[in-house]
């Protein structure tokens, strides 16, 4: 049976999927025929089927949050029913304005370019899943190399961690916490990646059978992959994985005023999960509470934290710091 690929590699399938279909693609095409869904399709019960079913709504939400415009197109004669309607990247999100042109020379080398990011960034499945699109009738078109940095790594860590997982692969690597002042060596083996609020995520076993999350920006240098075979991932791990962070961020409700029509208050009304509480004031959610005090600072003086009191440490903390460096 194939090998069942990562979130990172099922994720850009369905963005060259997506991106292929100018009609769009129903959900149980995209199911039984995107790499990533379509070996789980083949042999599913009907409870796989849900399982998938809400994989596939995981990523759709993971895409959306990295900037990737799905669009949903209601049946005509049966509007509201998701089984009947269709997805695609619209043309139009990637579609360069009227007023940018190029000069034969530049177009030249940007197709050079386009080449070799292409050749050098699809896998060979991803290869597998385009030439099938095209057996469908579908023509996959260079617009899907533009959408790839969105999906691909950038934190360094990443490409050989993917490797890792695919490969089943013990890993070693220096991992930094907030708390800490030097990195902590971490020998665990990975069993997935996926993306929360726009944050890479490192699920792995430790030596002791016990799962960790690891935000992957926290890796300091480089990811030592060794010989030793890993362990391969329980058929709901990601997804209790995914329910747990869900859990505590709903927990770790926070209160900030925002300046109105700021690009704070843009940005952290659009953030996933925010409720507006009140004019000027927001309710936001998030499992750790020491990477919202980095975004709200990179926001100040338009973010004012009002609660939690643990939160507002943070944000002081950081300020401070940042003010002493200045002076």
């Amino acid at each position: 049976m194939a090998e069942v690929p990562n979130n990172y590699e099922r994720q850009f399938s369905l963005v060259l999927a997506l991106v292929a279909t100018s009609a769009g693609l129903r959900k149980s095409e995209i199911l039984s025929t995107v790499h990533g869904y379509a070996q789980r399709h083949r042999d599913g019960d009907r409870a796989a089927g849900t399982a998938l079913d809400r994989l596939f709504e995981r990523d759709k939400s993971a895409l959306k949050e990295l900037g990737v415009p799905i669009e949903t197109i209601d049946d005509p004669g049966d509007p509201g029913n998701n089984q009947l309607a269709r997805y695609r990247i619209p043309r139009s999100a990637y579609q360069l304005p009227e007023d940018v042109t190029f000069t034969p020379g530049e177009l030249a080398i940007l197709g050079l370019a386009a080449e070799v990011w292409r050749e050098g960034s699809l896998s060979a499945d991803s290869r597998r899943a385009l030439t099938k699109l095209r057996g469908l009738g579908i023509a996959a078109s260079d617009p899907v190399v533009g959408y790839l940095p969105l999906v691909r790594a950038v934190e360094p860590a990443l490409d050989p961690l993917r490797g890792a997982i695919q490969e089943r692969r013990v890993v070693e690597f220096d991992y930094l916490k907030p708390s800490d002042d030097t990195p902590t060596r971490r020998r665990v083996s990975p069993l997935d990646l996926l993306n929360h609020l726009g944050r890479w995520l490192l699920v792995a076993a430790e030596a002791d059978g016990g799962r960790r999350t690891f935000l992957v920006r926290r890796i300091v240098g480089e990811v030592r992959v060794t010989g030793d075979a890993g362990l391969a991932p329980a058929p709901d791990e990601v997804e209790r994985e995914l329910a747990e962070l869900e859990r505590v961020a709903r927990r770790n409700a926070a209160r900030v005023a925002v300046a109105p029509g700021s690009d704070a208050a843009i940005r952290l009304r659009n953030r996933p999960g925010s409720v507006v509480v009140e004019s000027g004031v927001l309710e936001l959610h998030d499992p750790d509470l020491a990477l919202l005090a980095d975004e709200l600072v990179a926001l100040h003086p338009e973010a004012t934290v009002l609660s939690p009191p643990a939160l507002v440490d943070l944000v002081v903390e950081r300020l401070s710091r940042i003010e002493g460096a200045h002076g």
